[in-house]
């Protein structure tokens, strides 16, 4: 397994991205940040709409990334909801920053499912107390004029979750991910 590396699982908002990743952070013994984790502060101060809100988000998108970069070796799992779009993608780039300052390999994981399974969860008991989206129109909308970010230059994993409970997503992308850091050649040790 690589001694350093980043999985960031990117997903639609609802579709499960904690929960499976609370399951597979258990099953690579991993830390975990979600995206709420930084959103959240933003969130319960500002409206999104005003100005103090992005510059407190880029506040503390900056000062988490930046320590992040300096924690010791190991396993870090990152959740998002990006679409294909520019910016999204530059949000992306940060990651890929991260990886790079780190020495460290990225792995992108997609999580998708069926609209009508992705709308059940988003209403979800515990959503709303945790500033996360509820509106299924606005999931509606998001879905039908994004498309979720399949970033390039990063081995991808893709797996559609509609059927699959949290624990059995977690283990098949235990499994992939194990097979990605395996076949990665590793930096060699420093000769004494």
């Amino acid at each position: 397994m690589a001694a350093d590396a980043i999985i960031h699982i990117n997903g639609w908002p609802g579709s499960g991205k904690l929960t499976i990743a609370r399951e597979l952070a258990a099953l690579l013994d991993a830390r975990l940040l979600d995206n709420h984790t930084i959103i959240n502060p933003a969130e319960v101060l500002f409206e999104r709409r005003d100005p103090l809100h992005h510059s407190l988000l880029k506040a503390l998108r900056a000062a988490i990334l930046d320590h992040v970069a300096r924690m010791r070796p190991g396993l870090l799992i990152l959740t998002d909801a990006l679409a294909d779009d520019v910016h999204d993608s530059a949000v992306f780039d940060e990651y890929r920053a991260l990886a790079a300052a780190r020495g460290a390999e990225l792995v992108a994981i997609v999580l998708d499912c069926a609209p009508e399974q992705n709308a059940a969860r988003l209403v979800a008991a515990g959503r709303a107390e945790r500033h996360k989206l509820t509106d299924p129109a606005v999931l509606a909308s998001l879905r039908a004029n994004h498309r979720l970010l399949r970033p390039a230059g990063a081995p991808l994993v893709e797996l559609d979750i509609t059927d699959l409970s949290p624990d059995v997503a977690a283990a098949l992308l235990a499994e992939r991910c194990r097979a990605i850091f395996e076949s990665t050649p590793q930096p060699a040790e420093p000769m004494p």
